[in-house]
């Protein structure tokens, strides 16, 4: 089963979108392994990001993604990141489809609401960086088996 990072960024968190963020997840079919609220500090953003960091909008992420508090949720599924990367939209909310996250919330490229990983490789380095060790959860639901093949 693959595993993937979701973040709910600062602007989902003020606007009171947790709960949709996360009710689209499930109602997806993909299992949460885990899941906290948490601040991003400049060290962590500095790893997370760091394929950005010579780039000119990299301050202004740096001050957004540290500026609230975000949630950090662990994915599970049969193609998470794929279904995740599906189901959050465009990064630029205009060329969002509608159903999508940022198609039916975000109205700029910035504060954008979601974040998730965008290969298998970066879920495993994005897991660990938000995750440590036994935060994250392995378990059966009951569910499964109308979701999943076996």
């Amino acid at each position: 089963m693959q595993k993937t990072l979701v973040l709910a960024k600062p602007d989902a968190v003020q606007r009171g979108l947790i709960g949709e963020l996360v009710g689209r997840i499930e109602r997806r079919g993909l299992k949460i392994v885990g899941m906290k609220m948490m601040r991003v500090t400049e060290e962590l953003a500095r790893k997370h990001y760091s394929a950005h960091v010579d780039k000119p909008f990299f301050l202004g992420l740096l001050k957004f993604i540290t500026s609230s508090p975000i949630v950090a949720i662990a994915v599970e599924g049969p193609n998470a990141v794929e279904l995740v990367r599906n189901l959050m939209g465009a990064t630029n909310p205009s060329k969002a489809a509608q159903g999508t996250v940022r198609g039916d919330l975000a109205v700029q490229t910035g504060p954008n609401l979601i974040h998730g990983s965008d290969s298998e490789e970066s879920a495993a380095k994005e897991l660990a960086l938000f995750f440590g060790k036994g935060e994250i959860l392995s378990y059966e639901r009951d569910i499964d088996r109308w979701v999943i093949e076996s």
